[in-house]
């Protein structure tokens, strides 16, 4: 049978020391925990570990472009507002920002330096980096991404649990400031990341337009009817998945010109929190040019394409069954087809909680393919203006006083008849400061404009008697 005695002399004292050592140790271990506060017990672990520091595990480096392929990163845009609120006054160079609506000035990293970040036990070091790359014959351009720094063993904590956390965070920063964006292709020649305009490329800027559901001139029961639609779209995620359909929803807004589909969709941008993305189709060159433009567009969002029957001509369908799909000339126009499966094909899908609006002038123009359920689900009529809608402005512009002038029911009953619009009516309320001068003002303008459409109408009813009575 082995015994310590069995064992060399240096062998045996070595093993009796290193035994002594260790009950040693958890002795003063046991009297320290029972004597000493945690606290005083962590500072004191802090020391020991900053004088003999534990061997550190390799790292591994996360890269966060902007782009992935043709869609915008969501890590990069949640990345870029989270480490905003992470600024250190350490750092050298910072960039400023501020807009009209912010109430303060804005920090954000500037390229080259570094955040450091704490999450649970996981330390984590970002690096804002910009190299410049030559495409081919191109100019030189600046590509920037972040680069993200952490001890390689926390990988799935980092990837599972620390980047969700970046995103929800960013979420709810973009909620708090409570600002959307309007984008446009025309604002992207260069943006503040550096990238020159490319086709597919959007600019934006703060949306500071201030229309609301409360400052629509709109008959109650028709904004009722929109909000309501607009609050069932969004909890409805978990049944379009069910039905097999696209998280996206239509609205066509047809009327003549002033009635309000501008400030509506501001309003409807300003309620849902959502970007505007304004899509000008004189830009979009052919159905691979629209399927790019519209692949970097974001989730929650309000695609707009205005004055879509005179904005472009698209080629019609019945036309381009005559040319072959494989005919470089076809590929290079903008079809209607090409429009309709970005609304409702296999390209629809590419985003979640959209809505498509256009407007137009003349509903009748536009082929019944664009306008039926699945594409624009709804229409919405934005006519002349109304008694109530009148009641809005008025109130609006001139404070609650204003429906107890003596000249407000006149005003009243003219108005259902006169074919004017609320943008008419809206610049004579701002005409003054004294409600006599504009309600008179508004009164007379009124009358005239009842008088030249009786003229209108009396001039229609003559030229339609003319030709009863050739007939």
């Amino acid at each position: 049978m082995f015994s310590f005695k069995d064992m060399p002399p240096s062998a045996s004292s070595l093993f009796a020391a290193y035994a002594s050592f260790a009950t040693s140790m958890m002795m003063i271990r046991s009297i320290t925990n029972d004597l000493l506060p945690p606290q005083l017990i962590s500072f004191i672990s802090s020391i020991f570990t900053y004088f003999f520091p534990p061997k550190s595990s390799p790292q591994t480096t996360l890269v966060i472009e902007k782009k992935t392929n043709y869609n915008k990163n969501q890590v990069f845009e949640a990345a870029e507002i989270y480490l905003r609120t992470k600024i250190s006054p350490s750092m050298d160079r910072l960039k400023v920002s501020k807009t009209p609506r912010q109430q303060r000035v804005s920090l954000s990293m500037e390229k080259d330096q570094e955040i450091v970040d704490q999450f649970e036990d996981i330390h984590l070091k970002w690096r804002f980096v910009a190299e410049k790359k030559k495409e081919g014959n191109e100019s030189v351009k600046e590509k920037r991404h972040y680069e993200l720094v952490f001890d390689k063993k926390f990988m799935d904590k980092v990837v599972d649990f620390y980047l969700p956390y970046i995103l929800q965070r960013a979420k709810e920063i973009t909620e708090m400031e409570n600002v959307s964006k309007l984008c446009s292709q025309n604002l992207s020649y260069s943006d503040d990341f550096g990238d020159e305009r490319c086709r597919g490329n959007w600019g934006s800027i703060g949306l500071e337009h201030p229309a609301t559901f409360d400052t629509l001139a709109m008959d109650p029961d028709l904004k009722k009817m929109i909000i309501d639609d607009l609050d069932r779209f969004l909890k409805r995620k978990e049944f379009y998945r069910k039905v097999g359909k696209a998280w996206k929803r239509g609205y066509l807004l047809y009327g003549p010109p002033g009635t309000g589909k501008s400030s509506l969709v501001a309003a409807m941008a300003n309620y849902l929190k959502f970007d505007i993305y304004d899509l000008d189709l004189t830009d979009i060159c052919s159905n691979s040019d629209l399927r790019r433009s519209l692949l970097s567009t974001s989730n929650r969002s309000i695609l707009v394409i205005e004055d879509i029957d005179c904005s472009v001509n698209l080629q019609n369908r019945a036309n381009s069954d005559d040319e072959s799909e494989n005919n470089d000339d076809y590929r290079s126009k903008l079809t209607l087809s090409g429009m309709l499966n970005f609304m409702d094909g296999l390209w629809s899908s590419c985003g979640d909680e959209r809505i498509i609006v256009l407007t137009t002038n003349h509903k009748d123009r536009l082929d019944p393919a664009l306008l039926r359920p699945g594409r624009m689900d709804v229409h919405i009529h934005l006519s002349y203006c109304t008694s109530k809608a009148f009641e809005a402005l008025a109130t609006n512009y001139l404070g609650g006083g204003a429906i107890h002038h003596p000249l407000y029911e006149e005003i009243e009953a003219l108005v259902e008849h006169a074919n004017v619009t609320p943008a008419e009516v809206a610049e004579e309320l701002m005409k003054g400061d004294d409600i006599d001068i504009v309600m008179e003002g508004l009164a007379k303008f009124v009358k005239r404009k009842r008088e030249e459409q009786n003229d209108r109408n009396k001039a229609a009813e003559e030229e339609g008697n003319e030709i009863v009575e050739e007939q």
